[in-house]
């Protein structure tokens, strides 16, 4: 597990993840790109535990990705099954967890306020926290994904899955885009991953 783990994760990270991990009930996998998800936690019928994290991720999004899922497995032992997937006490768990990691030997400076800002009350996903989400970002490998807000009004764009999209206006919070080949319109958190096709003259 060190040996895998230590190429996606930021250098100090790792003994205290490694610390989070001394259970011989929990298993994690480290899985192809899926678009719909960086990591997943199940409990499975035979007792044991799951987790599985996208490779694709930056280190810093790996980390907390990871312990994002490390968070719904001490939950689950500490509060039982009934609780809510990201209730109260996931949302704590998950604060207490990463407390730890929110240094700067671990995380680069410019992200701390975020995190720190961001853990007061973490959310579902970090994906909706729209300038942690960005400052991330910046740590990725270069590809020809922007965030929807980047695109100019007008413009057509292409989600993972094909669909085509022209974006209308921005509302307070999201974009209103229509869908080019069914004419239908769909709104867009700020922090979605699109790929330009044609930009607004």
């Amino acid at each position: 597990m060190r040996d895998e783990l230590k190429n996606y994760l930021p250098e100090k990270a790792l003994p205290l993840v490694l610390k989070l991990l001394e259970y011989d009930t929990l298993q994690v996998k480290i899985k192809k790109e899926r678009k719909t998800r960086h990591g997943d936690y199940r409990s499975l019928p035979n007792g044991q535990h799951k987790i599985t994290i996208n490779s694709n991720l930056n280190a810093y999004r790996f980390l907390i990705t990871l312990v994002h899922e490390i968070a719904h497995f001490e939950a689950f032992k500490t509060y039982g099954k009934f609780i809510k997937p990201h209730g109260l006490e996931w949302k704590y768990t998950f604060k207490h967890l990463m407390l730890p990691f929110l240094n700067p030997a671990i995380f680069p400076n410019a992200l701390l306020p975020l995190l720190a800002k961001h853990f007061k009350n973490p959310k579902a996903s970090s994906d909706t926290d729209v300038p942690l989400a960005f400052a991330l970002k910046q740590f990725d490998e270069p590809s020809d994904k922007n965030f929807i807000f980047e695109v100019p009004l007008g413009s057509t764009f292409k989600l993972y899955n094909g669909k085509v999209f022209r974006l209308i206006k921005k509302r307070v919070k999201r974009f209103e885009c229509v869908e080019v080949k069914s004419g239908r319109l769909y709104l867009f958190n700020p922090n979605a991953e699109v790929e330009i096709l044609i930009n607004a003259k």
